[in-house]
């Protein structure tokens, strides 16, 4: 009861420091839950003469050697991207010790090697804090939903892009300002690419997708768009309907019709939604979840999403499950893969689109246009034209259809000599 569980630390930035000052600071809790004292061996980190509020004699620079020390029994990996992160969780796993990580690009992509080399080693690889920050999220859909079948995965889970969408709706503001803003105030990084060209967002769908749908499922395998061609005429008419534009991850279970099974459509993109929603009121950094069981029904999670402290406690709440595991002498349940469902293409994927066309303003133009949808068999729900002048504005709201039918449809107006111009084109989840 007295003899404390060692943890190495790996980084300590914004993250890595909440972690070590809320093992500090709670170690009285820590104890009580966990059994045993928890304490910090060691700290690794590229340059040590940053840290000088973090006590010297953790720190080092040799975290190869930090994760193969006898007395460390547990690793909670905090740098982020794939080396050395990969190289030095797969040594902790192989010396079987368990791991804490929050690495997001590192899961996506070689989630399966490192779930492997967990089972191998019979020890835990837990990263709550990966998908969405402080949400209780990974375990409900790995532990809690397990005896239900889970149908739809939809969220917002990348802060920056919904401050800055947010901002948009609120203040008519174009993209470049919101994303100025949301710079000047930290929500967005110097280099802002992996957020707002939608990386951060494919990264967790394909951690969600993996654990909702029992199915390996890679970054690479998630279709992708960013925010940056969002507009302020395209917030704009999305008020006009009644809906909100967000940047969506959105997974799902897709019957294919045949004797084939469901297959798994995964994708990141800026969509339209309805105010009534509960997605839609989700704003400024905070993220939210939305799942669909065939059991459960419907169910909500919503939170911080970033940040030092957020994403710490889910650290710390993982570093509290793995332990009590080893005093156990035991591990915890992993992702199951057994469904090993086909991962659809976009271009087969079931969507719904929003159009706005510039025409010339005469008689015969709008049943051109239908016609050219039918062609493609595109069925359409709504139409709303606007005349200005010798010209018109169509905005056309289509019911669902392949993808690559869409796509074919708007690449087909471009063409047409009465389409002057198509303005937007977005996607629309959740109208009836």
């Amino acid at each position: 009861m007295t003899k404390p569980l060692k943890v190495a630390l790996l980084g300590c930035g914004t993250v890595g420091s909440a972690v070590l000052r809320l093992i500090s600071e709670q170690a009285d809790d820590l104890t009580a839950r966990v059994g045993r004292p928890v304490e910090v061996a060691g700290i690794a980190v590229r340059r040590p003469a940053h840290h000088p509020d973090v006590p010297q004699h953790l720190l080092t620079t040799d975290a190869e050697a930090l994760v193969a020390r006898d007395d460390v029994d547990l690793v909670v990996e905090v740098i982020g991207g794939i080396e050395p992160a990969r190289t030095l969780i797969l040594a902790a796993l192989e010396a079987g010790k368990s791991v804490v990580s929050a690495n997001k690009a590192l899961l996506a992509d070689d989630g399966p090697l490192l779930h492997a080399a967990a089972a191998k080693a019979g020890v835990d690889l837990y990263y709550e804090a990966a998908v969405a920050g402080a949400i209780p999220l990974l375990r409900p859909l790995r532990e809690s939903l397990a005896g239900d079948q889970l149908r739809r995965v939809v969220g917002i889970v990348n802060g920056t892009t919904n401050y800055i969408l947010s901002r948009m709706a609120e203040t008519g503001a174009g993209f470049a300002e919101a994303l100025a803003e949301a710079t000047d105030l930290g929500y967005a990084e110097a280099d802002p690419t992996a957020d707002i060209d939608g990386f951060d967002a494919a990264a967790k769908a394909a951690i969600l997708a993996s654990l909702a749908f029992h199915t390996p499922v890679s970054a690479i395998d998630v279709y992708r768009e960013g925010i940056s061609a969002v507009s302020a005429s395209d917030v704009a008419r999305a008020a006009e309907i009644g809906c909100t534009v967000k940047l969506l991850a959105i997974c799902e279970r897709v019957e294919n019709g045949n004797e084939d099974g469901d297959s798994v459509a995964v994708r990141v993109h800026p969509a339209m939604i309805p105010t009534t929603h509960p997605l839609a009121s989700v704003g400024g950094a905070f993220n939210a979840v939305y799942v669909e069981a065939e059991a459960a029904g419907q169910l909500m999670f919503y939170g911080q999403g970033a940040g030092g402290e957020p994403t710490a406690s889910a650290v710390l709440g993982d570093l509290v499950a793995v332990a009590r595991n080893r005093l156990a002498g035991a591990s915890g349940q992993g992702p199951t893969g057994y469904a090993n469902l086909a991962v659809r293409p976009i271009a087969d994927t079931p969507t719904r689109y929003h159009v706005s066309l510039d025409v010339a303003d005469r008689p015969g133009v709008l049943a051109t246009v239908a016609h050219e949808f039918a062609r493609h068999e595109v069925s359409i729900a709504t139409v709303r034209q606007d005349g200005h002048g010798d010209a018109a504005t169509l905005v056309i709201v289509t019911h669902s259809a392949p993808d690559a039918a869409l796509s074919a449809t708007i690449a087909a107006l471009r063409d047409m000599p009465v389409v002057r111009g198509v303005t937007s084109v977005l996607r629309v989840e959740g109208l009836s």
